[in-house]
């Protein structure tokens, strides 16, 4: 398979950058990324998707052509179909790299939210075993939601959601996200393709710790309700307790979506 030589487009694009007087966060920002990529790209560790090529390109003020072959192209000398074939054969296959990341960090999720399923039945059967009314009584919607509400939120986040936004989320600035029936809302906070991989990363831990952790949780706190004898909890206590568990979800979406905006 062709491919694009990652250590001559990354020397050709430091190169293109300083001329224009750049720093990577400012040419980062003009392409909506993070500087991070920049410097992997320059690096020659990874190269950019291929829908940010003609915005690059005329960032720089070159041809396609001639950031991914690396180097200037006079006029007079044009490449031949031999050698733009390459070229073009490369740029596609960087589509393709990239859905393989993609893949791969999904299944990687997938994993771990298997595990966290798995941790919550486990969960299910030693709360069953210490005190079958911990499950039955007022208290138990405690236990059950939020596990119900990390689990749905996972199952869509982990296997649904995508990996990138749609091109117009970096153009605008849009603080809700919406994919099918699903749709987010999040005051104060515009989504991008800077921040959503962070995003996406604080709402899959905060589902699998839901589904995980929350077991062990509960089993504390009834214990400690029994033991030093505590009032039993209001229905008003409840839904304060399960509002900290939901503001453990928007709260880190917040805080790192402004922080990579």
């Amino acid at each position: 398979m062709h491919t694009i030589d990652n250590e001559k487009f990354g020397s050709f694009l430091v190169q293109l950058r300083k001329e224009k007087g750049m720093t990577q966060k400012e040419l980062a920002e003009k392409l909506y990324v993070s500087d991070k990529a920049v410097s992997k790209w320059e690096r020659g560790l990874s190269l950019p998707d291929i829908s940010l090529l003609q915005p690059m390109a005329e960032l720089l003020d070159v041809t396609v052509t001639e950031l991914l072959s690396g180097q200037y192209i006079e006029k007079d000398q044009p490449l031949t179909v031999h050698e733009v074939e390459p070229l073009l054969t490369g740029a596609l296959s960087m589509t393709s790299q990239e859905q393989e990341v993609q893949r791969e960090h999904r299944r990687t999720w997938g994993k771990w939210f298997f595990l966290s399923v798995i941790g919550f039945g486990a969960a299910l059967v030693a709360v069953w075993r210490i005190n079958p009314l911990w499950l039955w009584d007022d208290f138990c919607v405690l236990f059950y939601l939020p596990p119900l509400f990390g689990g749905l939120f996972g199952a869509f986040f982990v296997f649904g959601a995508k990996e990138k936004l749609p091109s117009f989320y970096d153009q605008y600035r849009i603080n809700f996200y919406s994919d099918g029936a699903f749709r987010m809302n999040v005051p104060g906070v515009y989504f991008n393709n800077r921040n959503w991989p962070h995003i996406l990363h604080a709402i899959r831990v905060w589902s699998c710790l839901c589904l995980g952790a929350w077991g062990p949780v509960y089993v504390v706190v009834r214990w400690a309700l029994e033991r030093f004898r505590l009032p039993e909890p209001t229905y008003l206590v409840l839904l304060l307790l399960f509002g900290v568990v939901l503001g453990g979800l928007f709260i880190p979406i917040y805080v790192v979506g402004r922080r990579y905006e």
